[in-house]
């Protein structure tokens, strides 16, 4: 994905570092978007076309109704969609403001702010970009389609520590029900999060409300392919036998 880098002054005067999608990458979603908004409004118009020569056919009402609409309005009401969709798209995109004192994550109109005292490590894990602690906990962890050699570099050069990998990867283990040696709630917690992942539309807010709780408790958790992995840390609390 195209990315926009730039440099910037912060109010305090600080050099500031803004990473997120090019005005041309944001250009490009809307049309792509819009377009497909367009084709899918002509597609369903023909469709409906079609099914009212068809008799006994299910659906022949709404078909009819359709079918009655005028040309041009269908395929506008499709990229109004799209124009829709793709405005949500570019919403959700992160957006990374970066000086010697602070990092700003904002992402879905949700900003997370952190000193640079505060972090310890930064790296990707998969599509994912996480900030660590010096507990070893997550402060966050964001959805990042950003490219991550640019990335690596804008936060190196305001003196945070990158890492190729997740120097905590081996600490992992895989979360069946009931598993020992985790703070007591945590199972409850997981076991929560884990029907949510495994629900048919899983509600994003509802995995990541879960994931801070449990980052209350001490535990890390990690997805892969809707299997969760934990691992606590040095604020955990008391383990349950």
């Amino acid at each position: 994905m195209s990315m926009r880098k730039r440099l910037e002054r912060s109010p305090r005067g600080d050099r500031l570092t803004v990473l997120g999608q090019s005005a041309w990458g944001a250009v490009c979603v809307y049309f792509v978007f819009v377009l497909a908004g367009a084709g899918l409004g002509w597609l369903v118009g023909l469709l409906a076309d079609w099914l009212v020569t068809l008799p006994g056919v299910p659906l022949q009402g709404p078909a009819e109704l359709v079918a009655s609409v005028p040309v041009p309005w269908l395929p506008a009401a499709g990229s109004v969609a799209g124009l829709t969709l793709g405005l949500v798209a570019q919403h959700e995109q992160l957006v990374i403001r970066l000086s010697d004192e602070r990092a700003v994550l904002t992402s879905k109109g949700r900003a997370q702010e952190f000193s640079r005292d505060a972090v310890a490590a930064v790296f990707r894990d998969g599509k994912q970009l996480v900030l660590l602690g010096h507990d070893s906990g997550e402060l966050t962890r964001q959805e990042c389609d950003l490219d991550v050699g640019r990335v690596a570099d804008a936060f190196t050069e305001h003196g945070y520590v990158w890492a190729d990998a997740d120097p905590y990867k081996d600490k992992f283990r895989r979360w069946v029900p009931d598993t020992p040696g985790l703070p007591e709630g945590a199972n409850a917690l997981l076991k929560a999060r884990q029907e949510s992942l495994e629900s048919k539309s899983p509600s994003d807010d509802d995995v990541r409300e879960l994931r801070e709780e449990l980052a209350r408790l001490g535990v890390v958790v990690r997805d892969e392919k809707r299997r969760q992995y934990w691992r606590t840390f040095r604020n955990a609390g008391p383990a349950v036998q």
